[in-house]
C-alpha cells in the first residue's frame, strides 16, 4: 500500500515489509517516509485544518457516520486484514472493526455537541448584568501516533474525535501494522472527507514520529504506547497539547467470596485475549490464601482449552504475538517465575 500525503497516494523506493506474525510471510509493503515527506504532510494538514474549520458540525458528523456504516459493511474483509497484520484471531479482528465503527459513530454524535460556556460576571465590581462566554474552536493540526495492538480502533479513537472537532489529522501508525490505518484513510475519503484533512505517513517512530512532534505547526499530539516513548514525546513536543495512554500494570484481585468460575472466565478474556497484548490486559492475579488453590483448579481447564496457532484458522482461539522477540521475552518471564 502507499501512504497518503497532501491529498495524494504516494510511494517511495525504500519500503517497509509488513509480515504475518504467525509465519513471517510478507503480506504487503509500505513506504519509508523521509523528513521531506513529514514536512509535506504537515503543510498539507495546515491547509486541511482551514478546510475543516469551515465545515459545519453537521457536515463533519455525516462524514464520520458514513465511515461507521462503511466499516460495518466491510467488517469481514477489514477484520481479516487486522488478523493478517496484527495476529488477532479472525473473531478478534472482526470484533475490533465493530468497535471502531462504534467509535466513529460516537465521534459523529459528540461532534454535534461541542458547546461553549456562559459565565455570569456579577461577582466582580462593575459586573452587574454582564456575562462572558467561551467557544470551543478547532485546535488545528493533530498528530496521532498509534500502537500495533489495536491497529484500527485505536486509530479511530484519535482520528474520530479530532475530525469531529474540526481539525486535520496526521496518522503515524505502528510500523508493524500500518495497513489498517491506510484502509481507514480510504474509507474517510470515500465518505467525503476533504483530502487535505487526513494524512497517513508510514515509517519508524524514531524518525517520522520525532519529526512530527518537533514541527511547530503541529498543535496537538495524541499517543498510545510505552511510558518511555511517552516521556520522549514530552521532551520534544514543547508547548503542544498532549494526550497519552501509556503502559499499565493491571492486577486482578480475588477475595474470599468471589465466584471463582466467573473469575476464571474473566482471566481468560482479559489476560489471554489478543495473546495478552492489550493495554489493560490482566498481568497478575492477587488471590487470598483461602481461594488460591481453588482458583488454580478453576483456571487450569480453561487455560488448557486455549488453542494457539494460525490466527486465520477459525478453530484458533489465541494467535501469535506481534514479534518473535516479544514472545521470547514472555517465555523468559515464565522461566524466571
Amino acid at each position: 500500500m502507499r501512504m497518503f500525503l497532501n491529498g495524494e497516494w504516494v510511494d517511495r523506493p525504500q519500503r517497509i515489509e509488513v509480515r504475518n506474525p504467525f509465519d513471517g510471510a510478507v503480506i504487503d509493503t509500505v513506504p519509508q517516509a523521509s523528513s521531506e515527506d513529514v514536512a509535506t504532510a504537515v503543510s498539507g494538514a495546515v491547509e486541511g485544518a482551514k478546510v475543516m474549520r469551515r465545515l459545519t458540525a453537521l457536515e463533519r458528523s455525516k462524514i464520520l457516520r458514513k465511515v461507521a456504516e462503511l466499516l460495518i459493511e466491510r467488517q469481514s474483509a477489514i477484520g481479516g486484514l487486522i488478523s493478517r497484520e496484527e495476529g488477532k484471531t479472525v473473531a478478534e479482528g472482526t470484533f475490533e472493526v465493530g468497535r471502531a465503527a462504534v467509535t466513529m459513530e460516537c465521534s459523529a454524535e459528540e461532534g454535534k455537541r461541542i458547546y461553549g460556556e456562559v459565565l455570569p460576571l456579577d461577582a466582580a465590581p462593575g459586573g452587574a448584568n454582564k456575562f462572558g462566554f467561551t467557544l470551543r474552536v478547532p485546535c488545528g493540526v493533530v498528530v496521532a501516533i498509534t500502537p500495533f495492538n489495536f491497529p484500527l480502533n485505536l486509530v479511530c479513537h484519535k482520528v474520530g474525535p479530532a475530525l469531529a472537532g474540526g481539525n486535520a489529522v496526521i496518522i503515524k501508525p505502528a510500523s508493524d501494522t500500518p495497513l489498517s490505518a491506510l484502509k481507514l484513510v480510504e474509507l474517510l475519503l470515500e465518505a467525503g472527507l476533504p483530502p487535505l484533512a487526513i494524512q497517513c505517513i508510514t515509517g519508524g517512530g524514531a524518525s517520522v514520529g520525532e519529526a512530527l512532534c518537533n514541527d511547530p505547526r503541529v498543535r496537538k499530539v495524541s499517543f498510545t504506547g510505552s511510558a518511555e516513548v511517552g516521556k520522549r514525546i514530552c521532551q520534544i513536543a514543547g508547548l503542544k497539547r498532549i494526550t497519552m495512554e501509556l503502559g499499565s500494570n493491571s492486577p486482578l484481585i480475588v477475595l474470599d467470596d468471589a465466584d471463582l468460575n466467573k473469575v476464571a472466565e474473566a482471566v481468560i478474556s482479559t489476560g489471554y485475549g489478543n495473546a495478552g497484548q492489550t493495554c489493560i490486559s490482566t498481568q497478575r492475579i492477587i488471590a487470598t490464601s483461602p481461594v488460591y488453590s481453588a482458583l488454580l483448579e478453576a483456571l487450569r481447564p480453561k487455560v488448557e482449552s486455549i488453542r494457539a496457532g494460525d490466527q486465520l484458522d477459525p478453530q484458533t482461539t489465541m494467535g501469535p504475538m506481534i514479534r518473535e522477540r516479544d514472545a521470547e521475552r514472555v517465555t523468559q518471564w515464565i522461566e524466571e517465575a
